[in-house]
């Protein structure tokens, strides 16, 4: 029996699943069309615990380095304890073990791989719209590669390439666009025409195509093989690996200081604590979850794949995506792996805990939109049979991504799961967590994939996570258009202007409405894109303006954009930036918490703020901001009550949790006497740019708006008694400590120091701007918003005032110098302005370009004929009426950055498959003075 085992053993738990499916299913249909029942595979998975699993209490030689525990066996305590034995989760007993911690468990109720791993196709590809996910890629397959020399176990890796088909030119397009990524990080590829790919993939239908992109380091993986090399690898370090150990609970606690966090884990065979547990387990996620009071925002639906019959000539061909059919064509030795992302996808309600090497029916209804995509790609499979089919639960997530990091609910609480079917080729990403765990960040920029990235507020919505992973799921093969907008789970969360503007974030206003450009568009309920009994919406006028945004060159409303950025450049604008996060930083410590925290002077008179950053552990930017030095107020939502200084925080809104977060986990872990409020919901803010923006506002206050009383940087607010008594000490501190007198906020009238009111509102009046125009934001109970709202558009009306969205935000933001530092920067890099010179450790710089062509980020850079780094950030600055363009440059080995401008090197820009020549500036602020007068 010892030697029966042993062979088993040699065979992948998948392979053999499937090959005894073969078997089984041969025997009642004779014909190549098939379906995998849950009966025979239930059979399957029976005869791999009789013959595959080792023995309890057995001392032979199993071939793999981990067995199965008696309760005896298993450990108290432990550093991690890892849940999951899919590849996730044996990604992260390698690395965590590979970096030194070593005293880990991983657990898994049945087998390793028992859950959705087993069945996967395997497949993994280069290139990706995504630069960290481009990066990650490469070192996945140097792994996948690599670890038959660690361990001794052959993890499967084929190199056969890919293809990615194209059938219009805006397809082509984004493909020459992953090309161009791709050479930033010598990811080698080729744009082919149609000629071309027929020569490479001889079966291939090229008659409908305009071209291809190909990569020839693309492969697959065998998970079985995989999974055993990591375990392999970890176990040989030290850690564990229990199998046929259920999770029954998660243990919390709250410490002294009311934080919760993790204490260890209850299962079938007994507790361990822990102080950091993983939660890697797919589709039973989110039920984990729930025992740590954690949310888990993701849904499981059947996910399926077919595996044709032996197809003359298919041998050695590439694995191929026809995006635009929504299918991939995986080799399968000499036969085909078909599968894809059908609009209509089956959603599981809830996965049996003992649903283990198990497979459902496929429905061949929903699936039959792959196959007819195939057929139209590879002919030949219409002719030959199907030898088998997968049809598994997997698990999706809102936006398609997976999640991952501590939760923000539970400290050491840490998420490695939601993989979209896509946990194969992203494994690597548990390198990332290890280090998260280690280090308390991960090694590169993670914010797209953080669980923080999520508001608390929806993450336990489910129709938000039901109709988002919907929409993801049936658009994961969409052209990933840089402005595209999704029509799921609109309207949540509104702001107190939504009923006014229609909008839960205004991007651009139309210019077709009763009253011109001022016109918004309502969004209406989800409709599953007609599937599920739904009609499909034939008249949906919002749509039809998204659909402007289909495009890489300048959309319809470029010109319209334009015009918001003008007025705000010559006249005056108003924004609706009520999306951001707005806290309060109060309590006994909260001076020693704002010095620690932000990088900027926070020893400032109450009344001033300034714009900051806040960094992570390795000295790189996580987060920037703007802080207002604050006193105790009158207790409204904008001006609350609190002892001591206070700070309130305004950040950007998709960082906003992931900053209340940091900011906590900052506080907590020194045990901080002071607390984070948020009032992201009962403040809106409102803000007014332009010339003519202290004009307008003057006429809805009393409070005097020059520079001398409303100096830049500052904020006011507050109502004092006895003001000109208190303004006297302020000047006499102030000269005292060399402060610079413009500095002070107070606002006199006659004998005390007044409520700043907009339109008989109060309101906290900041002088600040994004645009580098001269202008204010208002700071004002939800309330209160409409009133003040339509006081300001009232008085404006004269001079022409417009509504502007965030795309004009973004320009001109961009044009006068500022980067967001959360989606273009990242958390790895050192401060970066458009002026500065990174360290020369680094050899990095930042460098701006200008260009006549649409730019959107992640085109290549080159110099003098390398390639030298890639674009983070492009808009059109319709002042200069040229594209801005900034990117990360790294010299070649060797080499100084040079900033003598007669001594500059060529730059050019690659668009599209094209070298532009770009104009390199190394400072530019157009209207920096209107700012500050």
């Amino acid at each position: 029996m010892a030697n029966i085992c042993n062979l088993v053993l040699l065979f992948r738990y998948c392979h053999i699943t499937m090959n005894l499916a073969r078997f089984v299913l041969s025997k009642a249909h004779t014909r190549g069309l098939c379906w995998c029942m849950n009966r025979p595979l239930i059979f399957c998975r029976q005869f791999l615990q009789t013959y595959a699993t080792p023995h309890q209490n057995s001392t032979s030689q199993t071939g793999v380095p981990y067995n199965s525990y008696q309760v005896s066996d298993l450990p108290r305590r432990a550093d991690v304890v890892v849940i999951g034995g899919g590849v996730i989760g044996c990604g992260v007993l390698y690395h965590l073990a590979n970096h030194g911690i070593t005293d880990v468990v991983l657990l898994e109720k049945d087998q390793l791989t028992a859950g959705t791993t087993w069945h996967t196709a395997g497949l993994v590809w280069s290139l990706r719209p995504n630069d960290t996910e481009v990066a990650l890629l490469a070192r996945s397959k140097e792994l996948m590669q690599s670890l038959e020399a660690e361990t001794g176990v052959n993890t499967g890796w084929i190199n056969n390439g890919g293809l990615f088909v194209a059938k219009t030119t805006v397809r082509l397009d984004e493909y020459k666009r992953l090309h161009t990524l791709g050479k930033a990080f010598n990811v080698e590829s080729y744009i082919l025409t149609p000629e071309e790919t027929k020569k490479l993939y001889p079966l291939l239908n090229v008659s409908d195509l305009c071209g291809s992109l190909y990569s020839p380091t693309d492969g697959t993986i065998d998970p079985a093989g995989y999974c055993t090399a990591l375990t392999r690898g970890a176990t040989g370090k030290g850690a564990k690996v229990i199998q046929n150990c259920m999770v029954t609970g998660v243990i919390t606690y709250i410490d002294d200081f009311g934080t919760r966090r993790v204490k260890g884990v209850q299962t079938s065979l007994g507790t361990i604590e822990a102080d950091v547990v993983v939660n890697a387990c797919g589709v039973w996620g989110k039920k984990i979850g729930a025992m740590a009071g954690v949310a888990v925002p993701l849904v499981a639906m059947r996910h399926a794949y077919v595996v044709t019959e032996a197809i003359e000539g298919i041998q050695h061909m590439p694995n191929v995506r026809d995006h635009d059919a929504s299918i991939y064509c995986k080799l399968q030795g000499d036969a085909l792996s078909v599968g894809g992302y059908e609009p209509n996808p089956i959603f599981i309600d809830e996965v049996d805990d003992n649903f283990a090497f198990s497979l459902y029916e496929l429905d061949w209804d929903v699936f039959s939109h792959n196959i007819d995509g195939a057929i139209t790609r590879i002919p030949a499979i219409e002719t030959t049979g199907i030898k088998s089919t997968v049809c598994g639960p997997e698990s999706f997530t809102p936006d398609h991504k997976p999640l991952m990091g501590e939760s923000p609910e539970v400290r050491g609480f840490y998420l490695a799961c939601g993989f979209n079917s896509a946990g194969m080729m992203n494994s690597i990403f548990a390198e990332e967590l290890a280090k998260w765990i280690i280090h308390g960040r991960p090694a590169v920029n993670m914010y797209p994939f953080d669980i923080r990235r999520f508001s608390t507020r929806y993450t336990e919505n489910k129709k938000w996570q039901h109709e988002s992973s919907h929409e993801a799921y049936a658009k994961n093969y969409a052209i990933i258009f840089p402005h595209d907008e999704p029509l799921a789970s609109r309207n949540i969360r509104q702001d107190a202007l939504y009923k006014r503007q229609g909008w839960e974030r205004p991007g651009w206003y139309t210019d077709d409405g009763p009253v011109p450009l001022f016109t918004t568009l309502q969004t209406l309920p989800y409709n599953y894109y007609g599937y599920y009994g739904n009609k499909k919406l034939l008249d949906y006028h919002y749509y039809d303006k998204l659909k402007y945004d289909y495009t890489f060159d300048f959309p319809k409303h470029h010109d319209v954009i334009g015009s918001e950025c003008l007025a705000c450049r010559n006249n005056i604008v108003v924004f609706n930036m009520s999306y951001f996060g707005k806290f309060y930083l109060v309590g006994p410590d909260a001076q020693i918490a704002a010095d620690w925290i932000f990088t900027n002077d926070m020893q400032k008179n109450p009344g001033s703020t300034v714009y900051t950053c806040i960094l992570n552990k390795a000295g790189g930017i996580e987060l920037d901001l703007t802080v207002s030095v604050l006193e105790s107020g009158s207790g409204r939502p904008h001006s609350p009550k609190f002892e001591g200084r206070g700070f309130y925080l305004a950040v950007g809104g998709g960082a906003a949790q992931h900053a209340f977060s940091y900011i906590m986990d900052i506080i907590q872990d020194h045990k901080w006497r002071c607390e984070l409020l948020d009032h992201s919901d009962d403040v809106c803010f409102i803000s007014v740019q332009g010339p003519n923006s202290r004009v307008v506002l003057q006429k809805l206050t009393d409070c005097d708006l020059s520079d001398e009383q409303f100096p830049f940087g500052t904020h006011q607010d507050y109502e004092f008694k006895a003001a000109a008594r208190i303004r006297e000490q302020h000047y006499y501190m102030a000269k005292k400590q060399k402060t610079n007198l413009q500095q002070l906020d107070l606002c006199i009238n006659g004998e005390g120091l007044e409520v700043i009111k907009i339109a008989n509102q109060e309101a906290r009046a900041m002088r600040m701007s994004f645009v580098g125009e001269l202008g204010w934001e208002l700071h004002l109970p939800s309330s209160d918003a409409v009133k003040v709202y339509e006081a300001i558009m009232e008085a404006g009306e004269s001079f022409s005032i417009r509504n502007a969205g965030y795309r004009a935000l973004d320009s001109l933001s961009l044009e006068k110098g500022t980067w967001y530092l959360v989606t273009n920067i990242g958390i790895k890099h050192d401060v970066i302005l458009f002026v500065f010179i990174l360290s020369n450790m680094l050899n990095f710089n930042c460098t701006v370009f200008l260009s006549s062509l649409p730019l959107f980020g992640h085109e290549a850079i080159w110099r003098d004929g390398t390639c030298v780094g890639y674009l983070l950030r492009a808009e059109y600055a319709y002042t200069l009426k040229k594209t801005v363009a900034c990117g990360l440059v790294k010299s070649p080995e060797g080499t100084t950055i040079i900033t003598d401008d007669s001594k500059k090197p060529v730059h050019n820009v690659e668009v599209m498959g094209k070298l532009i020549t770009a104009a390199h500036l190394m400072s530019y602020n157009p209207r920096l003075k209107s700012v500050k007068k």
